[in-house]
């Protein structure tokens, strides 16, 4: 008899977890980190209930959705208070309002007009949106987010809209394995990071950077959260609402 979905996941995350979790603190001292320092996102995107229900069971708290629509049947699903839900996916303005009722951290808010359109849900539903800035450090076309020549002033006047808590920033590296090319992406966030807190008062100090095949450079540059899907949870499934 084949094994259940859920035992697959559960079974998996018994090996999986540890050694994410140990990949983890590893970087964190090789980088002289406090224990502790770094998030880890659980992406269990286009993965299916299953998979979510195994990720509780484990003790994953944070979790990482790229559709609203899946993000949205997952929290009807599992409700909204079993963990933080992480909205890590390019985030279409037509579904800002949908997005704020049901994501607890938006990671992907990449341009300042984005920015507007959830600052304006945000007041209409009387909230407080807790928000990442995503800048495009390694100027990939095929990916969104605030340029680097432009990032500090747009991303300083998006911190001063209502209903916007802006808790940090988020990069995507390139998918490559030079290491030169990843600490160029990740530190050039770290230091737009420090600027951006050094000029603006309360400005947060997230940086939402490193994923399965980066997080040890992510974490060595100054990562706060590490989104990690595959080496926790194995290929996405393609799973759909």
């Amino acid at each position: 008899m084949s094994s259940s979905p859920l035992t697959t996941y559960a079974e998996r995350l018994t090996e999986a977890l540890p050694r994410v979790r140990e990949q983890i603190a590893r970087a964190e001292v090789v980088a002289g980190r406090a224990e502790g320092s770094v998030r880890l996102i659980a992406v269990t995107k286009s993965h299916p209930f299953e998979c979510v229900e195994a990720a509780l069971g484990a003790g994953l708290r944070d979790l990482g959705e790229n559709r609203i629509e899946e993000l949205e049947a997952k929290v009807e699903h599992f409700g909204a208070d079993t963990a933080t839900w992480h909205m890590i996916g390019r985030l279409q303005s037509r579904k800002t309002r949908r997005a704020i009722a049901v994501a607890d951290v938006l990671h992907s808010v990449d341009s300042l007009k984005l920015a507007q359109k959830v600052s304006g849900a945000a007041a209409h539903d009387g909230r407080l949106v807790e928000v990442l800035a995503q800048v495009n450090t390694s100027g990939e076309e095929s990916k969104g987010g605030f340029t680097v020549d432009s990032a500090f002033d747009e991303i300083a006047g998006m911190s001063e809209l209502p209903g916007l808590r802006v808790k940090g920033l988020m990069t995507m590296a390139p998918f490559v394995d030079d290491e030169a090319v990843l600490t160029t992406a990740f530190a050039s966030l770290r230091e737009l990071s420090e600027s951006l807190v050094a000029a603006i008062d309360g400005f947060g100090t997230e940086l939402s950077m490193g994923m399965t095949n980066d997080l040890n450079v992510a974490i060595r540059e100054g990562s706060t959260m590490v989104r990690v899907g595959t080496a926790l949870f194995g290929p996405r499934t393609g799973y759909t609402t």
